[in-house]
């Protein structure tokens, strides 16, 4: 393991069960929606919590607890000289494997929200799209 978590945390919609894998090959929620090459987790449920509320598709937001199977790298899409040191604590891997669920978490704010939905759409209007 690359310097990461043992554990973390994961956002969608999808419904998913306890040792359920989720690998790389669905839409990305970013950019033009490309099949993602990688699968994303994050130390900080606040973090899980957001990308759940941002990703694509119908149902409520869900976040899972889950464990790398492969190798984790720092996310690239958050970890650069503008974010130095992964304050996020966003990560990525190419295999995961569902743990749990986690309930009664708190929504992301809205205004938090709002200005993070207006961020991905201006970013997917400007053609810019995640490191892979």
């Amino acid at each position: 393991m690359i310097g990461g978590p043992a554990h973390g945390f994961h956002g969608t919609k999808a419904a998913l069960q306890r040792d359920d894998r989720i690998v790389p090959g669905y839409a990305s929620n970013y950019g033009a929606g490309r099949p993602a090459g990688w699968v994303y987790l994050t130390a900080r449920l606040e973090i899980a919590v957001l990308a759940a509320e941002m990703a694509a598709g119908e149902g409520a937001a869900r976040v899972y607890v889950v464990e790398p199977e492969t190798d984790i790298e720092d996310d690239p899409n958050v970890t650069d000289k503008k974010f130095p040191g992964n304050p996020t604590r966003s990560f990525r891997t190419q295999a995961l494997r569902v743990l749990g669920e986690v309930t009664g978490f708190a929504p992301t704010p809205e205004p938090r929200l709002t200005e993070m939905r207006n961020f991905a759409a201006r970013t997917r209007d400007e053609g810019i799209e995640p490191i892979e």
